[in-house]
Protein backbone atom coordinates (compact mmCIF):
# COMPACT_ATOMS: atom_id res chain seq x y z
CA UNK A 1 0.00 0.00 0.00
CA UNK A 2 1.17 3.21 -0.55
CA UNK A 3 1.95 5.84 2.12
CA UNK A 4 -1.72 7.67 1.83
CA UNK A 5 -3.21 4.65 0.96
CA UNK A 6 -2.60 2.31 4.25
CA UNK A 7 -4.08 4.87 6.96
CA UNK A 8 -7.43 3.65 8.52
CA UNK A 9 -9.48 5.16 10.63
CA UNK A 10 -11.17 3.07 13.08
CA UNK A 11 -14.16 4.06 14.68
CA UNK A 12 -13.87 2.48 18.64
CA UNK A 13 -16.65 2.24 21.05
CA UNK A 14 -14.72 1.47 23.62
CA UNK A 15 -10.84 0.74 24.85
CA UNK A 16 -11.67 -2.91 25.46
CA UNK A 17 -13.35 -3.93 21.51
CA UNK A 18 -10.62 -1.24 20.16
CA UNK A 19 -7.41 -3.79 21.43
CA UNK A 20 -7.11 -6.29 19.02
CA UNK A 21 -8.79 -4.61 15.94
CA UNK A 22 -6.11 -2.11 16.30
CA UNK A 23 -3.32 -4.97 16.56
CA UNK A 24 -5.02 -7.08 13.69
CA UNK A 25 -4.86 -3.78 11.46
CA UNK A 26 -1.55 -3.20 11.57
CA UNK A 27 -1.43 -7.12 10.58
CA UNK A 28 -3.00 -6.44 7.79
CA UNK A 29 -0.82 -3.42 6.53
CA UNK A 30 -2.17 -0.24 7.44
CA UNK A 31 -1.49 2.85 9.85
CA UNK A 32 -4.94 2.62 11.89
CA UNK A 33 -6.15 6.00 13.64
CA UNK A 34 -8.15 5.62 16.23
CA UNK A 35 -12.07 8.02 16.34
CA UNK A 36 -13.70 8.03 19.82
CA UNK A 37 -17.04 9.29 18.85
CA UNK A 38 -19.67 7.91 21.43
CA UNK A 39 -22.18 10.33 21.97
CA UNK A 40 -24.56 7.64 22.77
CA UNK A 41 -22.88 7.22 26.32
CA UNK A 42 -25.54 8.09 28.50
CA UNK A 43 -23.25 10.04 31.34
CA UNK A 44 -20.26 12.55 30.40
CA UNK A 45 -18.31 10.28 33.52
CA UNK A 46 -19.05 7.19 31.53
CA UNK A 47 -17.54 8.76 28.22
CA UNK A 48 -14.42 9.69 30.24
CA UNK A 49 -14.20 6.15 31.77
CA UNK A 50 -14.23 4.58 28.20
CA UNK A 51 -12.35 7.35 26.53
CA UNK A 52 -9.21 6.97 29.41
CA UNK A 53 -9.12 3.11 28.49
CA UNK A 54 -9.51 4.26 24.84
CA UNK A 55 -5.92 6.22 25.91
CA UNK A 56 -4.36 3.98 27.31
CA UNK A 57 -5.19 1.03 24.53
CA UNK A 58 -3.62 4.18 22.02
CA UNK A 59 -0.41 4.20 23.49
CA UNK A 60 0.00 0.69 24.07
CA UNK A 61 -0.09 0.27 20.04
CA UNK A 62 1.70 3.83 19.35
CA UNK A 63 -1.21 4.80 17.21
CA UNK A 64 -2.76 8.43 17.03
CA UNK A 65 -5.86 9.03 18.59
CA UNK A 66 -8.95 11.56 17.50
CA UNK A 67 -11.57 12.88 20.18
CA UNK A 68 -14.67 13.79 18.96
CA UNK A 69 -16.13 16.42 21.86
CA UNK A 70 -19.27 14.57 23.71
CA UNK A 71 -22.03 15.40 23.08
CA UNK A 72 -25.57 12.97 24.15
CA UNK A 73 -27.95 15.37 22.82
CA UNK A 74 -27.17 14.97 19.35
CA UNK A 75 -28.02 11.03 19.87
CA UNK A 76 -31.11 11.52 22.07
CA UNK A 77 -32.20 13.90 19.25
CA UNK A 78 -30.83 10.71 16.31
CA UNK A 79 -32.62 8.26 18.24
CA UNK A 80 -35.79 10.07 19.06
CA UNK A 81 -39.06 8.13 18.27
CA UNK A 82 -36.75 4.74 18.95
CA UNK A 83 -36.43 4.84 22.60
CA UNK A 84 -38.32 1.77 23.78
CA UNK A 85 -36.94 -0.33 20.88
CA UNK A 86 -35.01 -3.40 21.88
CA UNK A 87 -31.72 -3.77 22.61
CA UNK A 88 -29.92 -4.67 19.15
CA UNK A 89 -32.83 -3.06 17.56
CA UNK A 90 -33.85 -0.34 15.38
CA UNK A 91 -32.43 2.49 17.99
CA UNK A 92 -29.24 0.57 17.94
CA UNK A 93 -29.10 0.82 14.28
CA UNK A 94 -29.84 4.61 14.02
CA UNK A 95 -26.67 4.46 16.90
CA UNK A 96 -24.28 2.67 14.59
CA UNK A 97 -25.20 5.19 11.92
CA UNK A 98 -24.94 7.74 14.09
CA UNK A 99 -21.27 7.20 14.61
CA UNK A 100 -20.45 5.76 11.64
CA UNK A 101 -21.92 8.89 9.77
CA UNK A 102 -19.69 10.66 11.91
CA UNK A 103 -16.14 8.49 11.37
CA UNK A 104 -17.13 8.98 7.59
CA UNK A 105 -17.27 13.03 8.31
CA UNK A 106 -13.87 12.88 10.18
CA UNK A 107 -11.97 10.33 7.53
CA UNK A 108 -12.97 13.01 4.83
CA UNK A 109 -11.51 15.96 7.06
CA UNK A 110 -8.45 13.77 7.92
CA UNK A 111 -8.03 12.94 4.05
CA UNK A 112 -8.09 9.14 5.14
CA UNK A 113 -10.39 7.26 2.35
CA UNK A 114 -10.89 4.48 4.86
CA UNK A 115 -12.53 3.59 7.88
CA UNK A 116 -13.96 0.49 9.79
CA UNK A 117 -15.17 -0.10 13.43
CA UNK A 118 -14.55 -1.67 16.37
CA UNK A 119 -18.03 -2.52 17.23
CA UNK A 120 -18.09 -5.95 15.34
CA UNK A 121 -15.89 -7.17 17.63
CA UNK A 122 -18.69 -7.56 19.93
CA UNK A 123 -20.73 -10.94 20.28
CA UNK A 124 -23.74 -8.89 21.02
CA UNK A 125 -23.20 -7.11 17.54
CA UNK A 126 -24.39 -8.26 14.17
CA UNK A 127 -21.57 -8.02 11.69
CA UNK A 128 -23.35 -8.29 8.62
CA UNK A 129 -26.16 -5.56 9.59
CA UNK A 130 -23.01 -3.11 10.68
CA UNK A 131 -21.00 -3.53 7.49
CA UNK A 132 -24.15 -2.77 5.63
CA UNK A 133 -24.63 0.37 7.15
CA UNK A 134 -21.14 1.26 6.96
CA UNK A 135 -21.18 0.66 3.18
CA UNK A 136 -24.08 2.76 2.79
CA UNK A 137 -22.73 5.89 4.29
CA UNK A 138 -20.43 7.31 1.10
CA UNK A 139 -19.21 6.67 -2.09
CA UNK A 140 -16.04 8.86 -1.67
CA UNK A 141 -14.73 6.88 1.95
CA UNK A 142 -14.44 3.11 1.74
CA UNK A 143 -15.34 0.93 4.30
CA UNK A 144 -13.51 -1.97 5.15
CA UNK A 145 -15.66 -5.04 6.67
CA UNK A 146 -13.86 -6.98 8.48
CA UNK A 147 -15.59 -9.75 11.45
CA UNK A 148 -12.74 -8.87 14.32
CA UNK A 149 -14.80 -11.84 15.99
CA UNK A 150 -12.84 -14.32 13.98
CA UNK A 151 -9.72 -15.91 15.27
CA UNK A 152 -10.65 -15.24 18.46
CA UNK A 153 -10.68 -11.39 18.31
CA UNK A 154 -13.03 -11.28 21.37
CA UNK A 155 -11.06 -13.60 23.58
CA UNK A 156 -7.61 -11.63 22.44
CA UNK A 157 -9.42 -8.40 22.91
CA UNK A 158 -10.33 -9.48 26.38
CA UNK A 159 -7.05 -10.48 27.32
CA UNK A 160 -5.46 -7.27 26.41
CA UNK A 161 -7.88 -5.57 28.36
CA UNK A 162 -7.06 -7.62 31.05
CA UNK A 163 -2.98 -6.87 30.61
CA UNK A 164 -3.22 -3.16 30.87
CA UNK A 165 -6.08 -2.70 33.44
CA UNK A 166 -8.85 -1.31 31.51
CA UNK A 167 -11.95 -0.05 32.75
CA UNK A 168 -14.84 -2.56 31.95
CA UNK A 169 -18.43 -1.91 31.59
CA UNK A 170 -21.65 -3.97 31.56
CA UNK A 171 -23.29 -2.07 29.27
CA UNK A 172 -23.48 -0.81 25.82
CA UNK A 173 -23.61 2.27 26.44
CA UNK A 174 -26.82 4.56 26.14
CA UNK A 175 -29.43 4.84 29.04
CA UNK A 176 -32.10 2.69 26.75
CA UNK A 177 -29.69 -0.55 27.15
CA UNK A 178 -29.59 -0.43 31.05
CA UNK A 179 -33.50 -0.39 31.32
CA UNK A 180 -33.86 -3.78 29.33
Amino acid sequence: MAQNENKILIHACCGICSGYPIALLKELGYEPVVYFCNHNLDTKEEFDRRLNAQKIVCMYHWVDLVIEEYNHNKYLDYVKGYESELERGLRCDKCIELRLKETVEKAKELGIKKYTTSLVISPHKNFNKISSIGKSLSDEIEYIAIDFKKKDGFLKTNNLSKELGLYRQNYCGCEFAKKL
